[in-house]
C-alpha cells in the first residue's frame, strides 16, 4: 500500500515520526513535504496529498498541521477527497469504515506521538464497510459534482 504524506511546518516533526513508523511496517511512502519546520502554507500540502490520491499515485494519505483542521479543509477541496480529522483510534476506524475517508488528518499540537501512531494504525487497518454507507458516500459524491 502506498501512503502519501504531507505536512506544514507545525506538522513536520510528527510527519517524520509517522513516516519512520510506516516504513518500519513495510508501507511505501510518497512524501509531498514540507521538509523542515520553516513556516509554509498548509493548503499547498493538503492539495498535494489530495491530488496524489485522485491521480492514483497513492492509495491513502496522511496530512498533519498544528490542529489537523486547516490542512484537512484544504485537502477536502480536491474533488473526490474525504479527509477526516481524527483524535483517537475509534474516529480513525469509523472514518474508514463508515465514511470511506481516503485521507487522515492529524493535529501535531493536539495528539502526542504515541496516540498519533495508534490513530494511523487504526486508519490504515480499517476498510470501508460498503452497503448502507456506500449510499451515503454516493450522495456526497453526487453533490460534489
Amino acid at each position: 500500500m502506498i501512503i502519501a504524506l504531507g505536512a506544514d511546518h507545525g506538522g513536520f516533526e510528527l510527519k517524520e515520526i509517522i513516516k519512520k513508523h510506516l516504513l518500519e511496517n513495510n508501507y511505501e511512502i510518497k512524501d509531498y513535504g514540507t521538509d523542515s519546520a520553516q513556516s509554509v502554507d498548509y493548503p499547498v500540502y493538503g492539495f498535494y496529498v489530495g491530488e496524489a490520491i485522485i491521480k492514483q499515485e497513492a492509495d491513502l494519505g496522511i496530512v498533519v498541521c498544528g490542529t489537523g483542521l486547516g490542512i484537512s479543509i484544504a485537502a477536502n477541496k480536491v474533488r473526490g477527497i474525504r479527509a477526516a480529522v481524527c483524535t483517537n483510534g475509534y474516529m480513525a476506524r469509523m472514518a474508514r469504515e463508515h465514511n470511506n475517508a481516503n485521507i487522515l488528518a492529524l493535529g501535531a499540537r493536539v495528539v502526542g506521538e504515541g496516540l498519533a501512531l495508534e490513530i494511523v494504525d487504526a486508519f490504515l487497518q480499517a476498510s470501508f464497510g460498503g452497503e448502507r454507507h456506500a449510499r451515503r458516500i454516493n450522495l456526497i459524491s453526487e453533490y460534489e459534482k
